[in-house]
């Protein structure tokens, strides 16, 4: 699969099916549309996805921006592990905010990729202030000699499948039905850097990774399952949070694991998000905090058995 960040200057394709979105979180509606693009390209048209980065509601209103499903490398980690040939993860600016939707279709899809296929989803708007819709590009497919595909929102248990409803399950806790909506358990991923110190001392070291995809869509303590490399999943603990109880600051992803002892400095490690035990607690005594933390590991405990 090949990247492309910034605008080429010149075509990409010779031929192309073509979806277009956010793409945070990879959800099952998303993945749908990739099954969509697969059933339409034929020998020789590539499939290609075009995404943006940072999202466009992060761009014009920063301060409510929602919040972050995944990174830019989870996206596209994700994407690689389809049969998709390029994905163009485009800059999302001013500049690209004020182009009109004809001139998008022209520059993007037709100049750029070639499109012989533009597959996108039901409430897909585009262009200046989201003047282009279906019916728009629909227009412009018959001008420039693409088909449109509307794909329908996928319904999943009576739930759409859509980030903003993901986001939703998160916040209030319920994993279970944003795995239901994602067709996994709701994960996040990064490198093991170090920290204070004061896990070990109390008795449960812990692994920890900054949180680089923000806002976070939860916080609080979990029970997780983790892995890294070549290595299986390990069942385990975490905080999500800013650790008042230790007067933390930073957004910090503390990860302690049953029964292991080795090294993870350096590692990239992906969590898995299961159980959310409780919110994040702040305590004036260390050692009421140590007593919530074991029972915190047996909570964890009980509900990975059941997993």
């Amino acid at each position: 699969m090949r990247v492309i960040r910034d605008n080429p200057e010149k075509q990409l394709l010779r031929s192309s099916v073509v979806t277009i979105g956010n793409f945070d979180g990879f959800h099952l509606g998303h993945q749908a549309l990739i099954r969509h693009c697969e059933s339409l390209a034929a020998e020789g048209h590539a499939i290609a996805v075009v995404t943006f980065e940072p999202l466009p509601q992060a761009l014009f209103k920063p301060e409510a921006a929602p919040a972050r499903l995944m990174t830019v490398r989870q996206k596209l980690e994700y994407l690689a592990a389809e049969s998709i040939d390029l994905v163009w993860l485009m800059r999302f600016n001013h500049a690209l905010a004020a182009m009109d939707a004809e001139s998008f279709v022209r520059s993007v899809l037709v100049e750029t990729l070639a499109a012989s296929d533009v597959v996108i989803g039901e409430d897909f708007h585009y262009g200046k202030r989201r003047q282009g819709d279906i019916e728009t590009l629909q227009r412009s497919g018959d001008k420039h000699g693409f088909r449109v595909h509307a794909v329908p929102m996928l319904d999943v248990d009576g739930r759409r499948a859509s980030s903003s409803n993901i986001r939703e399950c998160l916040a209030s806790g319920d994993l279970e039905e944003a795995s239901t909506l994602l067709g996994r358990w709701y994960s996040m991923e990064g490198r093991v850097v170090r920290g204070r110190q004061l896990g070990r001392q109390l008795g449960y070291p812990t692994a920890n990774i900054r949180v680089t995809a923000q806002p976070s869509p939860l916080t609080g303590i979990f029970a997780i399952r983790a892995r890294w490399g070549s290595n299986g999943w390990h069942d385990g603990v975490a905080n999500l949070g800013t650790r008042p109880a230790v007067g933390g600051k930073e957004l910090l992803l503390e990860v302690h694991l049953f029964d292991f002892s080795g090294n993870l400095y350096g590692q990239r490690l992906e969590v898995e998000f299961i159980k959310k035990l409780r919110e994040e607690t702040h305590f004036e005594v260390i050692d009421e905090l140590v007593v919530q933390m074991r029972e915190d590991e047996r909570q964890a405990r009980v509900w990975l058995a059941k997993k």
